[in-house]
């Protein structure tokens, strides 16, 4: 059996469908419904079973079933959230408990980290230490967990794997709102009759962004190769203007334009103007398989967008 928490979320759900593809449906997903549409998400998802997060206990459950291996992919992901207490219960000691629950039953561990510990990258972004500085509440949680988890690491008997996720975009991220990404936004904008709204000098703002498909198969890599273990950079190892996601939509929309808004005061020496995800680590490890442009990935989620609104069908 496989456990995916955050299974009815964004990155969760599509790792249950790449686990699908493989032939695999002995999958229990943990999650939290309270935003019922987040449901439209499990619809075309073959799993043996759901349980909410708050009746779920990690060491009773493992206790009662043969567990394989771990998704862990629930975790509060606002990077605007500022209430610290929910952000290291939810994040840090909830990641703990999973991770605990898997040394004690033999479970293998492979958990969503976040790029974001990086900060701003003036050092690089690089899988050391003298890299890493979080500028919000949410990095630091991830921060925290990967600190713990590697001072563990070579005492363990168990394959863990954490992935430093850098700005990941497609399927299945409708109920994120805000926290969407900007080519969810911007093709949405589109179809209001808005024009497409980036913040003023986004010329300038360079991120690693990496669509949702290579997320899952660089998941299921380590997934397959059972001996890997260790904190990984999943980016695309190229940083990209979100002028670009613009010009790939204008592309499909001949009608669209784009607009600059003011860039909001909530944001300032919190943001990551640049992101670009050092993956000589992950090549190193035996993964091989090129990543989509941002340009192909861009259109390939408008298309989902277009045809499903952006759910997998």
């Amino acid at each position: 059996m496989i456990l995916v928490t955050g299974g009815a979320g964004f990155i969760g759900s599509n790792i249950v469908r790449g686990l699908n593809d493989m032939g695999v449906a002995d999958i229990v997903i943990t999650d939290d419904l309270s935003n019922g549409d987040k449901h439209r998400n499990l619809n075309r998802l073959n799993f043996r079973d759901y349980i909410d997060k708050a009746d779920f206990d990690a060491d009773s459950f493992f206790s009662g079933n043969a567990v394989e291996a771990v998704f862990h992919q629930g975790a509060c992901s606002s990077t605007t959230e500022s209430d610290g207490r929910y952000m290291m219960k939810n994040n840090y000691e909830y990641s703990k408990n999973i991770l605990h629950a898997c040394i004690k039953h033999n479970a293998r561990f492979l958990y969503a980290s976040s790029a974001s510990v990086y900060g701003g990258g003036e050092r690089g972004f690089r899988e050391i230490s003298e890299c890493e500085y979080p500028l919000n509440v949410y990095a630091f949680s991830k921060y925290q967990f990967d600190r713990y988890l590697t001072a563990m690491m070579p005492s363990l008997k168990i394959q863990t794997v954490g992935l430093r996720y850098f700005n990941v975009y497609g399927p299945q991220e409708n109920h994120k709102g805000k926290m969407a990404s900007v080519a969810f936004h911007m093709f949405n904008q589109i179809k209001n009759g808005e024009k497409m709204k980036l913040f003023e000098g986004s010329e300038n703002f360079k991120r690693d962004f990496i669509h949702v498909d290579d997320v899952v198969s660089v998941n299921l890599f380590f997934y397959e190769n059972k001996r890997l273990s260790g904190i990984y950079n999943c980016g695309t190892g190229k940083a990209e203007s979100f002028c670009r996601i613009a010009d790939a939509l204008s592309e499909m929309y001949p009608e669209a334009s784009a607009a600059s808004i003011p860039f909001p005061e909530s944001l300032k020496g919190k943001y990551q103007a640049f992101t670009q995800a050092d993956i000589s680590k992950l090549r190193e490890a035996g993964y091989t398989k090129e990543f989509m442009s941002l340009s192909d990935g861009t259109k390939k989620y408008a298309k989902i967008l277009e045809t499903s609104g952006g759910y997998l069908l």
